[in-house]
Protein backbone atom coordinates (compact mmCIF):
# COMPACT_ATOMS: atom_id res chain seq x y z
CA UNK A 1 0.00 0.00 0.00
CA UNK A 2 1.47 3.44 -0.59
CA UNK A 3 1.08 6.52 2.20
CA UNK A 4 -0.74 8.69 1.47
CA UNK A 5 -0.01 12.18 2.97
CA UNK A 6 -2.76 14.65 3.41
CA UNK A 7 -2.19 17.26 5.97
CA UNK A 8 -0.25 20.40 4.63
CA UNK A 9 -2.20 22.99 6.87
CA UNK A 10 -2.37 20.84 10.36
CA UNK A 11 0.74 21.30 12.06
CA UNK A 12 0.31 18.02 13.52
CA UNK A 13 3.54 17.20 15.81
CA UNK A 14 5.03 13.93 15.32
CA UNK A 15 7.94 12.22 17.83
CA UNK A 16 11.36 11.32 16.84
CA UNK A 17 12.52 8.29 19.05
CA UNK A 18 16.00 8.02 17.72
CA UNK A 19 17.09 5.19 16.32
CA UNK A 20 13.36 4.00 15.56
CA UNK A 21 11.71 6.64 12.93
CA UNK A 22 9.91 5.55 9.99
CA UNK A 23 10.61 6.06 6.21
CA UNK A 24 6.72 6.85 6.32
CA UNK A 25 7.50 9.82 9.22
CA UNK A 26 10.51 10.87 6.90
CA UNK A 27 8.06 11.09 4.37
CA UNK A 28 5.09 13.00 6.31
CA UNK A 29 8.00 15.82 7.25
CA UNK A 30 9.67 15.73 3.69
CA UNK A 31 5.66 16.00 1.93
CA UNK A 32 3.99 18.05 4.54
CA UNK A 33 4.34 20.74 7.68
CA UNK A 34 4.11 18.16 10.69
CA UNK A 35 6.11 19.52 13.32
CA UNK A 36 9.16 16.68 14.29
CA UNK A 37 10.00 16.70 18.33
CA UNK A 38 12.55 15.24 19.69
CA UNK A 39 11.42 12.57 22.15
CA UNK A 40 11.93 13.25 25.46
CA UNK A 41 13.37 9.98 26.19
CA UNK A 42 16.47 11.48 23.96
CA UNK A 43 17.51 14.03 26.82
CA UNK A 44 19.10 11.61 29.14
CA UNK A 45 21.41 9.97 26.39
CA UNK A 46 22.07 13.51 25.05
CA UNK A 47 23.46 14.55 28.63
CA UNK A 48 25.43 12.02 29.16
CA UNK A 49 27.90 12.35 26.39
CA UNK A 50 28.07 16.19 26.81
CA UNK A 51 28.80 15.71 30.63
CA UNK A 52 31.94 13.19 29.05
CA UNK A 53 33.02 15.57 26.25
CA UNK A 54 33.08 18.31 29.52
CA UNK A 55 35.34 15.90 31.62
CA UNK A 56 37.07 14.80 28.87
CA UNK A 57 39.13 18.76 28.49
CA UNK A 58 40.74 18.18 31.59
CA UNK A 59 42.38 14.70 30.72
CA UNK A 60 45.78 14.71 28.74
CA UNK A 61 44.03 12.36 26.26
CA UNK A 62 44.04 13.77 22.38
CA UNK A 63 40.76 14.11 21.22
CA UNK A 64 39.91 15.10 17.45
CA UNK A 65 38.53 18.47 16.58
CA UNK A 66 38.61 20.54 19.34
CA UNK A 67 42.09 19.28 21.44
CA UNK A 68 43.53 19.41 17.80
CA UNK A 69 42.62 20.81 14.79
CA UNK A 70 40.60 19.29 11.81
CA UNK A 71 41.06 17.67 8.53
CA UNK A 72 45.27 17.59 7.39
CA UNK A 73 44.99 19.82 10.85
CA UNK A 74 44.46 16.68 13.21
CA UNK A 75 47.77 16.66 13.99
CA UNK A 76 48.06 19.74 15.60
CA UNK A 77 47.37 20.63 19.59
CA UNK A 78 44.89 23.27 20.67
CA UNK A 79 45.20 24.70 24.18
CA UNK A 80 42.16 23.50 26.11
CA UNK A 81 40.67 27.25 26.61
CA UNK A 82 40.53 27.59 23.06
CA UNK A 83 37.87 25.12 22.27
CA UNK A 84 35.32 27.14 21.97
CA UNK A 85 36.99 29.80 19.66
CA UNK A 86 37.62 26.99 17.75
CA UNK A 87 34.65 25.31 17.08
CA UNK A 88 32.90 28.46 15.84
CA UNK A 89 36.47 28.90 13.58
CA UNK A 90 35.60 25.23 12.27
CA UNK A 91 32.19 25.88 11.69
CA UNK A 92 32.94 29.62 9.43
CA UNK A 93 35.70 28.04 7.62
CA UNK A 94 33.64 25.57 6.02
CA UNK A 95 30.72 27.46 4.96
CA UNK A 96 31.82 27.43 1.19
CA UNK A 97 28.58 26.05 -0.68
CA UNK A 98 27.82 26.89 -3.96
CA UNK A 99 24.53 26.60 -6.25
CA UNK A 100 21.44 27.67 -5.30
CA UNK A 101 19.76 27.23 -2.01
CA UNK A 102 17.75 23.63 -1.34
CA UNK A 103 14.56 23.32 -1.47
CA UNK A 104 12.53 24.28 2.54
CA UNK A 105 11.01 20.74 2.47
CA UNK A 106 14.67 19.21 1.96
CA UNK A 107 16.63 21.73 4.53
CA UNK A 108 13.38 20.39 6.80
CA UNK A 109 14.61 16.69 6.59
CA UNK A 110 18.17 17.72 6.74
CA UNK A 111 17.41 19.75 10.60
CA UNK A 112 15.22 16.60 11.45
CA UNK A 113 18.18 14.06 10.46
CA UNK A 114 20.31 16.41 12.66
CA UNK A 115 17.92 16.28 15.20
CA UNK A 116 17.63 12.62 15.08
CA UNK A 117 21.44 11.85 15.14
CA UNK A 118 21.94 13.97 17.99
CA UNK A 119 19.81 12.59 20.16
CA UNK A 120 21.83 9.30 19.52
CA UNK A 121 23.70 10.73 22.97
CA UNK A 122 26.64 9.97 21.06
CA UNK A 123 27.73 13.74 20.16
CA UNK A 124 28.43 15.02 23.22
CA UNK A 125 26.25 18.43 22.78
CA UNK A 126 24.67 20.24 25.04
CA UNK A 127 21.06 20.14 25.21
CA UNK A 128 20.49 23.91 24.55
CA UNK A 129 22.02 23.05 21.01
CA UNK A 130 19.90 20.07 20.53
CA UNK A 131 16.92 22.67 21.71
CA UNK A 132 18.00 25.49 19.50
CA UNK A 133 18.05 23.08 16.40
CA UNK A 134 14.43 21.44 17.47
CA UNK A 135 13.28 25.08 18.23
CA UNK A 136 14.00 26.64 14.61
CA UNK A 137 12.16 23.30 12.96
CA UNK A 138 9.23 23.51 14.74
CA UNK A 139 8.97 27.76 14.08
CA UNK A 140 9.99 27.87 10.73
CA UNK A 141 13.49 29.46 10.68
CA UNK A 142 15.10 27.72 7.83
CA UNK A 143 19.03 28.28 7.31
CA UNK A 144 19.82 28.54 3.78
CA UNK A 145 21.92 25.94 2.72
CA UNK A 146 23.43 25.62 -1.26
CA UNK A 147 23.30 22.48 -2.98
CA UNK A 148 26.48 22.31 -3.72
CA UNK A 149 30.06 21.45 -1.88
CA UNK A 150 30.05 17.82 -0.17
CA UNK A 151 31.89 14.94 -1.29
CA UNK A 152 30.39 12.91 1.40
CA UNK A 153 33.37 12.24 3.56
CA UNK A 154 34.31 13.63 5.93
CA UNK A 155 30.31 14.13 6.33
CA UNK A 156 28.53 17.06 4.46
CA UNK A 157 30.59 19.49 5.74
CA UNK A 158 29.68 22.63 3.59
CA UNK A 159 26.24 22.48 3.74
CA UNK A 160 26.34 21.37 7.62
CA UNK A 161 28.11 24.39 8.18
CA UNK A 162 25.56 26.75 6.40
CA UNK A 163 22.90 24.94 9.00
CA UNK A 164 25.20 24.96 11.87
CA UNK A 165 26.30 28.72 11.21
CA UNK A 166 22.58 29.94 11.44
CA UNK A 167 21.95 28.39 14.36
CA UNK A 168 24.60 30.39 15.70
CA UNK A 169 23.35 33.65 14.09
CA UNK A 170 26.20 34.36 11.24
CA UNK A 171 24.11 32.90 8.14
CA UNK A 172 21.15 33.65 6.33
CA UNK A 173 17.94 32.15 7.42
CA UNK A 174 14.28 32.22 5.50
CA UNK A 175 11.33 32.85 7.77
CA UNK A 176 7.77 32.78 6.35
CA UNK A 177 9.52 32.73 2.94
CA UNK A 178 11.75 35.40 3.27
CA UNK A 179 15.29 35.23 3.67
CA UNK A 180 17.04 37.57 6.12
CA UNK A 181 20.23 37.21 8.18
CA UNK A 182 20.77 35.32 10.70
CA UNK A 183 20.34 37.12 13.95
CA UNK A 184 16.91 38.75 12.72
CA UNK A 185 15.69 35.25 11.80
CA UNK A 186 16.36 33.57 15.00
CA UNK A 187 14.94 36.80 16.93
CA UNK A 188 11.80 37.18 14.93
CA UNK A 189 11.20 33.79 16.84
CA UNK A 190 12.69 34.27 20.33
CA UNK A 191 15.45 32.21 19.67
CA UNK A 192 18.79 32.96 21.35
CA UNK A 193 21.93 32.31 19.00
CA UNK A 194 23.42 29.27 20.30
CA UNK A 195 27.45 29.68 21.41
CA UNK A 196 29.47 26.66 20.65
CA UNK A 197 31.76 24.86 23.25
CA UNK A 198 34.00 22.03 22.75
CA UNK A 199 33.30 19.73 19.98
CA UNK A 200 29.37 20.92 19.31
CA UNK A 201 31.22 22.81 16.03
CA UNK A 202 32.18 19.49 14.73
CA UNK A 203 29.66 17.55 15.85
CA UNK A 204 27.03 19.59 13.60
CA UNK A 205 29.37 19.69 10.56
CA UNK A 206 30.51 16.16 10.09
CA UNK A 207 27.40 13.57 9.35
CA UNK A 208 25.43 12.66 6.10
CA UNK A 209 22.76 14.23 7.17
CA UNK A 210 22.70 16.45 3.74
CA UNK A 211 23.04 13.54 1.30
CA UNK A 212 20.83 11.34 3.24
CA UNK A 213 18.26 13.85 3.05
CA UNK A 214 18.33 14.42 -0.27
CA UNK A 215 18.07 10.79 -1.22
CA UNK A 216 15.10 10.60 0.70
CA UNK A 217 13.37 13.43 -1.17
CA UNK A 218 14.74 11.20 -4.72
CA UNK A 219 13.53 8.19 -2.82
CA UNK A 220 9.96 9.47 -2.28
CA UNK A 221 10.14 11.22 -5.79
CA UNK A 222 11.13 7.79 -7.46
CA UNK A 223 8.63 5.30 -5.60
CA UNK A 224 5.46 7.90 -6.78
CA UNK A 225 6.80 7.35 -10.60
CA UNK A 226 7.49 3.66 -10.25
CA UNK A 227 3.64 3.48 -8.95
CA UNK A 228 2.81 6.17 -11.14
CA UNK A 229 4.13 3.93 -14.50
CA UNK A 230 2.63 1.02 -13.93
CA UNK A 231 -0.64 3.25 -14.37
CA UNK A 232 1.02 4.25 -16.99
CA UNK A 233 1.97 0.63 -18.17
CA UNK A 234 -1.48 -0.83 -17.75
CA UNK A 235 -3.09 2.31 -19.58
CA UNK A 236 -0.68 1.36 -22.89
CA UNK A 237 -1.33 -2.10 -22.01
CA UNK A 238 -5.19 -1.96 -22.80
CA UNK A 239 -4.81 0.88 -25.57
CA UNK A 240 -2.61 -1.67 -27.54
CA UNK A 241 -5.18 -4.55 -26.88
CA UNK A 242 -1.78 -6.39 -25.04
CA UNK A 243 -2.77 -9.61 -23.09
CA UNK A 244 -2.66 -10.01 -19.45
CA UNK A 245 -1.36 -13.44 -19.80
CA UNK A 246 1.95 -12.59 -18.82
CA UNK A 247 0.51 -10.67 -15.62
CA UNK A 248 -0.55 -14.57 -14.20
CA UNK A 249 0.21 -14.57 -10.55
CA UNK A 250 2.02 -18.20 -10.89
CA UNK A 251 4.07 -17.14 -13.75
CA UNK A 252 5.61 -14.07 -10.55
CA UNK A 253 5.60 -16.56 -7.96
CA UNK A 254 7.95 -19.29 -10.05
CA UNK A 255 10.43 -16.17 -10.46
CA UNK A 256 10.05 -15.21 -6.81
CA UNK A 257 11.21 -12.08 -7.03
CA UNK A 258 8.88 -9.84 -4.37
CA UNK A 259 8.87 -6.73 -6.72
CA UNK A 260 7.11 -8.46 -9.61
CA UNK A 261 5.20 -10.30 -7.75
CA UNK A 262 3.84 -6.98 -6.62
CA UNK A 263 3.74 -5.00 -9.69
CA UNK A 264 2.00 -8.34 -11.40
CA UNK A 265 -0.73 -7.95 -8.92
CA UNK A 266 -0.92 -4.16 -9.42
CA UNK A 267 -1.04 -4.32 -13.16
CA UNK A 268 -3.90 -7.18 -12.94
CA UNK A 269 -5.92 -5.17 -10.40
CA UNK A 270 -5.28 -2.18 -12.83
CA UNK A 271 -6.73 -3.75 -15.61
CA UNK A 272 -9.60 -5.82 -13.76
CA UNK A 273 -12.94 -5.67 -15.66
CA UNK A 274 -11.45 -3.86 -19.14
CA UNK A 275 -14.14 -4.34 -21.87
CA UNK A 276 -11.47 -3.54 -24.27
CA UNK A 277 -9.33 -6.54 -22.75
CA UNK A 278 -12.47 -8.88 -22.93
CA UNK A 279 -13.28 -8.16 -26.58
CA UNK A 280 -10.19 -9.95 -28.33
CA UNK A 281 -9.27 -12.26 -25.32
CA UNK A 282 -10.60 -15.62 -27.57
CA UNK A 283 -9.77 -13.30 -31.39
CA UNK A 284 -6.03 -12.15 -30.61
CA UNK A 285 -3.90 -13.58 -33.50
CA UNK A 286 -0.75 -12.57 -31.75
CA UNK A 287 1.24 -14.97 -29.69
CA UNK A 288 3.39 -12.26 -27.33
CA UNK A 289 3.18 -8.77 -27.16
CA UNK A 290 6.40 -7.27 -27.49
CA UNK A 291 9.04 -6.38 -23.95
CA UNK A 292 8.00 -3.48 -22.99
CA UNK A 293 4.24 -4.81 -22.69
CA UNK A 294 5.14 -8.34 -21.82
CA UNK A 295 8.16 -7.63 -19.65
CA UNK A 296 6.53 -4.61 -16.94
CA UNK A 297 6.63 -7.11 -14.03
CA UNK A 298 10.09 -8.52 -14.53
CA UNK A 299 11.44 -4.57 -15.44
CA UNK A 300 9.39 -2.75 -13.04
CA UNK A 301 9.25 -4.97 -10.27
CA UNK A 302 13.26 -5.07 -10.42
CA UNK A 303 13.31 -1.35 -10.10
CA UNK A 304 10.76 -1.60 -7.30
CA UNK A 305 13.06 -4.25 -5.37
CA UNK A 306 16.02 -1.45 -6.08
CA UNK A 307 13.82 1.25 -5.05
CA UNK A 308 13.29 -1.02 -1.36
CA UNK A 309 16.42 -1.84 -1.26
CA UNK A 310 17.86 1.80 -0.93
CA UNK A 311 14.93 2.92 1.38
CA UNK A 312 16.26 0.61 3.98
CA UNK A 313 19.47 1.74 3.75
CA UNK A 314 18.39 5.56 3.85
CA UNK A 315 15.82 4.41 7.00
CA UNK A 316 18.96 3.34 8.36
CA UNK A 317 21.21 5.90 7.86
CA UNK A 318 18.39 8.58 8.59
CA UNK A 319 18.10 6.95 12.18
CA UNK A 320 22.60 7.12 12.45
CA UNK A 321 24.63 9.13 14.37
CA UNK A 322 27.29 9.76 11.54
CA UNK A 323 29.69 12.69 13.33
CA UNK A 324 33.52 11.92 14.43
CA UNK A 325 34.41 11.36 17.35
CA UNK A 326 32.05 9.70 18.99
CA UNK A 327 31.30 9.34 22.55
CA UNK A 328 30.91 6.44 23.33
CA UNK A 329 28.36 4.32 26.13
CA UNK A 330 31.43 3.47 28.28
CA UNK A 331 32.13 7.50 28.14
CA UNK A 332 35.14 7.03 25.66
CA UNK A 333 35.46 9.37 22.73
CA UNK A 334 36.60 7.50 19.69
CA UNK A 335 37.58 8.40 16.22
CA UNK A 336 35.68 6.59 13.92
CA UNK A 337 34.38 6.87 10.24
CA UNK A 338 30.45 6.90 10.70
CA UNK A 339 30.59 10.04 8.74
CA UNK A 340 31.61 8.20 5.41
CA UNK A 341 28.38 8.31 3.16
CA UNK A 342 29.46 5.40 0.99
CA UNK A 343 26.03 3.47 1.97
CA UNK A 344 23.96 6.66 0.96
CA UNK A 345 25.87 6.96 -2.56
CA UNK A 346 24.96 3.51 -3.48
CA UNK A 347 21.45 4.31 -2.65
CA UNK A 348 21.36 7.00 -4.51
CA UNK A 349 22.97 5.05 -7.69
CA UNK A 350 20.60 2.34 -7.06
CA UNK A 351 17.12 4.82 -7.54
CA UNK A 352 18.92 6.59 -10.42
CA UNK A 353 19.59 3.22 -12.47
CA UNK A 354 15.82 2.44 -10.98
CA UNK A 355 14.55 6.13 -12.68
CA UNK A 356 16.49 5.38 -15.87
CA UNK A 357 14.68 2.13 -17.01
CA UNK A 358 10.99 2.77 -15.73
CA UNK A 359 11.81 5.89 -18.06
CA UNK A 360 13.21 3.35 -20.67
CA UNK A 361 10.66 1.22 -20.54
CA UNK A 362 7.54 3.84 -20.72
CA UNK A 363 9.19 5.68 -23.79
CA UNK A 364 9.73 2.21 -25.59
CA UNK A 365 5.45 1.54 -24.94
CA UNK A 366 4.94 5.08 -26.61
CA UNK A 367 6.95 4.38 -29.34
CA UNK A 368 5.06 1.28 -29.79
CA UNK A 369 1.68 3.03 -29.43
CA UNK A 370 2.61 5.36 -32.43
CA UNK A 371 3.51 2.81 -35.01
CA UNK A 372 1.09 1.43 -36.55
CA UNK A 373 2.49 -1.37 -36.88
CA UNK A 374 2.72 -2.57 -33.95
CA UNK A 375 -0.24 -0.64 -31.94
CA UNK A 376 -2.88 -3.23 -32.82
CA UNK A 377 -5.49 -1.08 -35.10
CA UNK A 378 -4.54 2.02 -33.43
CA UNK A 379 -3.87 4.82 -36.72
CA UNK A 380 -0.36 6.33 -37.00
CA UNK A 381 0.70 8.63 -34.16
CA UNK A 382 -2.73 8.23 -33.12
CA UNK A 383 -4.28 11.21 -35.23
CA UNK A 384 -7.26 10.08 -37.14
CA UNK A 385 -5.63 12.38 -40.10
CA UNK A 386 -2.41 11.27 -40.26
CA UNK A 387 -0.06 13.08 -42.46
CA UNK A 388 -2.33 16.03 -42.18
CA UNK A 389 -1.68 15.91 -38.47
CA UNK A 390 1.45 14.72 -36.97
CA UNK A 391 -0.80 13.78 -33.69
CA UNK A 392 2.14 12.62 -31.14
CA UNK A 393 4.86 12.26 -33.28
CA UNK A 394 7.64 14.91 -31.77
CA UNK A 395 6.06 14.43 -27.88
CA UNK A 396 7.13 10.79 -28.32
CA UNK A 397 10.73 12.49 -29.71
CA UNK A 398 10.49 14.62 -26.74
CA UNK A 399 10.46 11.48 -24.21
CA UNK A 400 13.44 9.48 -26.10
CA UNK A 401 15.57 12.96 -25.21
CA UNK A 402 14.27 12.68 -21.68
CA UNK A 403 15.15 8.98 -21.47
CA UNK A 404 18.83 9.66 -23.23
CA UNK A 405 19.42 12.47 -20.59
CA UNK A 406 18.47 9.97 -17.77
CA UNK A 407 20.89 7.46 -19.22
CA UNK A 408 23.44 9.45 -19.30
CA UNK A 409 23.19 10.80 -15.78
CA UNK A 410 22.48 7.66 -14.13
CA UNK A 411 26.27 6.61 -14.30
CA UNK A 412 27.23 5.94 -10.80
CA UNK A 413 28.37 8.91 -9.14
CA UNK A 414 29.92 6.19 -5.95
CA UNK A 415 32.85 5.45 -7.98
CA UNK A 416 33.85 9.24 -8.79
CA UNK A 417 36.06 9.87 -5.34
CA UNK A 418 38.70 12.17 -5.38
CA UNK A 419 40.88 12.96 -2.69
CA UNK A 420 40.44 16.00 -0.62
CA UNK A 421 42.05 17.57 2.89
CA UNK A 422 45.85 17.06 1.48
CA UNK A 423 44.97 14.08 0.82
CA UNK A 424 43.62 12.80 4.54
CA UNK A 425 40.34 12.74 3.21
CA UNK A 426 41.92 10.28 0.09
CA UNK A 427 38.44 8.27 0.07
CA UNK A 428 35.21 10.57 -0.91
CA UNK A 429 31.69 9.13 -1.39
CA UNK A 430 30.21 11.81 -3.49
CA UNK A 431 26.97 10.74 -1.87
CA UNK A 432 25.76 14.65 -1.99
CA UNK A 433 26.75 14.45 -5.99
CA UNK A 434 24.54 10.82 -6.55
CA UNK A 435 21.46 12.21 -4.32
CA UNK A 436 21.16 15.72 -5.96
CA UNK A 437 20.95 14.62 -9.36
CA UNK A 438 17.52 12.32 -8.87
CA UNK A 439 15.86 15.44 -8.77
CA UNK A 440 16.78 16.37 -11.83
CA UNK A 441 16.02 12.43 -13.07
CA UNK A 442 12.88 12.18 -11.56
CA UNK A 443 11.44 15.52 -13.50
CA UNK A 444 12.48 13.86 -16.67
CA UNK A 445 10.48 10.56 -15.94
CA UNK A 446 7.68 12.51 -14.70
CA UNK A 447 7.54 13.61 -18.00
CA UNK A 448 8.03 10.78 -20.11
CA UNK A 449 5.07 8.82 -17.89
CA UNK A 450 2.58 11.79 -18.62
CA UNK A 451 3.60 11.48 -22.03
CA UNK A 452 2.92 7.53 -21.76
CA UNK A 453 -0.40 8.51 -19.75
CA UNK A 454 -1.47 11.69 -22.94
CA UNK A 455 -0.85 8.84 -25.72
CA UNK A 456 -2.22 5.83 -24.11
CA UNK A 457 -5.12 7.11 -23.04
CA UNK A 458 -5.57 8.65 -26.76
CA UNK A 459 -5.61 4.96 -28.01
CA UNK A 460 -8.46 3.91 -25.33
CA UNK A 461 -10.11 6.58 -26.89
CA UNK A 462 -10.11 5.06 -30.25
CA UNK A 463 -11.12 1.87 -28.89
CA UNK A 464 -14.44 3.50 -27.74
CA UNK A 465 -17.41 2.38 -27.30
CA UNK A 466 -15.13 -0.26 -25.53
CA UNK A 467 -14.46 1.29 -22.42
CA UNK A 468 -11.38 0.35 -20.34
CA UNK A 469 -11.21 -0.77 -16.86
CA UNK A 470 -12.96 0.64 -14.19
CA UNK A 471 -9.76 1.87 -12.00
CA UNK A 472 -8.55 2.86 -15.70
CA UNK A 473 -11.82 4.91 -15.92
CA UNK A 474 -11.05 6.75 -13.28
CA UNK A 475 -7.95 8.03 -14.22
CA UNK A 476 -9.37 8.48 -17.65
CA UNK A 477 -11.95 11.17 -16.11
CA UNK A 478 -9.26 12.93 -13.72
CA UNK A 479 -6.95 13.73 -16.91
CA UNK A 480 -9.56 14.38 -19.32
CA UNK A 481 -10.93 16.67 -16.59
CA UNK A 482 -8.25 18.71 -17.17
CA UNK A 483 -6.46 17.58 -20.71
CA UNK A 484 -8.89 17.28 -23.71
CA UNK A 485 -8.13 14.30 -26.50
CA UNK A 486 -6.13 15.37 -29.39
CA UNK A 487 -8.64 15.92 -31.81
CA UNK A 488 -6.04 18.12 -34.38
CA UNK A 489 -2.95 19.00 -33.68
CA UNK A 490 -2.22 22.02 -31.29
CA UNK A 491 0.51 23.48 -28.87
CA UNK A 492 1.37 20.80 -26.80
CA UNK A 493 3.96 22.41 -24.23
CA UNK A 494 1.04 23.21 -22.04
CA UNK A 495 -0.46 19.92 -22.01
CA UNK A 496 2.72 18.16 -21.81
CA UNK A 497 3.75 20.46 -18.67
CA UNK A 498 -0.06 19.71 -16.89
CA UNK A 499 0.45 16.12 -16.96
CA UNK A 500 3.75 15.69 -15.79
CA UNK A 501 2.45 18.21 -12.73
CA UNK A 502 -0.07 15.59 -12.23
CA UNK A 503 2.05 12.45 -12.54
CA UNK A 504 5.15 14.50 -10.10
CA UNK A 505 2.94 15.77 -7.38
CA UNK A 506 0.63 12.56 -7.01
CA UNK A 507 -2.46 13.52 -8.44
CA UNK A 508 -2.36 10.67 -11.08
CA UNK A 509 -1.75 7.96 -8.29
CA UNK A 510 -4.72 9.44 -5.93
CA UNK A 511 -6.90 8.69 -8.64
CA UNK A 512 -7.26 5.00 -8.68
CA UNK A 513 -7.28 2.71 -5.36
CA UNK A 514 -4.49 3.17 -2.82
CA UNK A 515 -4.42 -0.37 -2.11
CA UNK A 516 -3.47 -1.59 -5.61
CA UNK A 517 -0.33 0.04 -5.74
CA UNK A 518 2.69 -1.11 -4.01
CA UNK A 519 4.58 0.66 -1.51
CA UNK A 520 8.13 1.23 -0.42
Amino acid sequence: MTTRITSKTGNKTVHLVPGKVSLGLFQAIYETDVIPILDPGAYEAIQRSADGVTASLNDDNVYYGFKTGIGKLASIRVPVEDAQAIQRNIVLSHCCGVGKPLTDSVVRLIMTLKLISLGRGASGVRRNVVDTLAKMLQLGVLPVIPEKGSVGASGDLAPLSHMAAAMMGEAAVKVNGKVVNGIEGLASAGIQPVVLRAKEGVALINGTQASTAIALAGLFRAHRALCSSLISGALSTDAAMGSTSPFHPEIQALRGHQGQIDVAASLCALLKSSEIRDSHVLNDTRVQDPYSIRCQPQVAGACLDLIRQAGQTLQIEGNAATDNPLVLSDGSIISGGNFHAEPVAFAADQLAMAICEIGSISQRRIALLVDSSLSYGLPAFLTSTPGYSSGFMTAEVTAAALMSENKQMSHPASVDSTPTSANQEDHVSMACHAARRLFAMTDNVCSIIGIEVLAALQGIDFRSPLSTSPELSSVHQTVRSRIPKLEADRYMADDLALIAEMVSSGRLVESVDESILPGL
